[in-house]
């Protein structure tokens, strides 16, 4: 696909009676809806209780995750559940995702490298993030780094300046006919992968888990 042409989107590709996250993800796998399929291996669709109450949802698979078809398998994935388990937050209710939901990467020699998913792909896919949350209704969304804050509260969002705040349900996760409720919220914090990359890794880490702690009682 020229990367002048806009994609065409994920919208025609889900089915519009589904009923269950079965169903979405049964035809995930058919989805055309931008080029980053062409060179993933799968795609990755979401993972976890079917009536969650807590959706945590991440940039897009890293390399672990496109091999094996599941989010958050690879190191930030387990520095996540841990980070979750110090919160106290029960992982029977969470739901797990990505905005985009397939590996965008680089090839050198034979690494593949990860590279950020750009607006077009975050657009191209948000219909799926939007339909998981209409069968989901969760009370809570965490959106782990920017690339998932700026999907659901828009390209000027910054986590830096708003991390671990309790905000209104954005706009951008919901259709109108699908608003989940007054009392559902959502929050932004950073990705556990940058966890991994800090120089003082402890302190990212409290901190990850100080913004879960705040998630946390919105789910007591």
């Amino acid at each position: 696909m020229a990367t002048t042409q806009a994609p065409p989107g994920a919208q025609e590709f889900i089915p519009a009676d589904a009923r269950s996250l079965a169903e979405l993800k049964q035809a995930a796998p058919g989805c055309r809806g931008c080029e980053l399929y062409e060179d993933a291996t799968q795609v990755v669709f979401g993972r976890g209780a079917e009536h969650a109450r807590l959706v945590l949802v991440g940039e897009q698979p890293g390399d672990i995750e496109d091999q094996q078809g599941l989010p958050f398998v690879g190191p930030a994935g387990r520095l996540l559940r841990d980070a979750v388990d110090e919160a106290g937050i029960d992982p029977s209710i969470i739901y797990l995702t990505n905005t985009v939901k397939h590996f965008r990467f680089e090839l050198r020699g034979r690494r593949r490298i990860h590279q950020t998913p750009g607006p077009a792909h975050i657009t191209a896919c948000r219909p799926w993030l939007v339909a998981e949350f209409a069968l989901l209704k969760p009370d809570l969304v965490v959106a782990l780094g920017a690339t998932a804050a700026k999907a659901l509260f828009g390209p000027s969002f910054r986590v830096t300046r708003s991390r671990g705040e309790l905000l209104p349900w954005p706009a951008a996760a919901q259709r109108p006919q699908d608003f989940p409720g007054a009392e559902s919220r959502a929050l932004a914090t950073i990705h556990p992968s940058a966890v991994l990359r800090a120089d003082d890794r402890d302190a990212a880490f409290r901190g990850l888990v100080d913004d879960l702690k705040v998630a946390a009682t919105v789910l007591v």
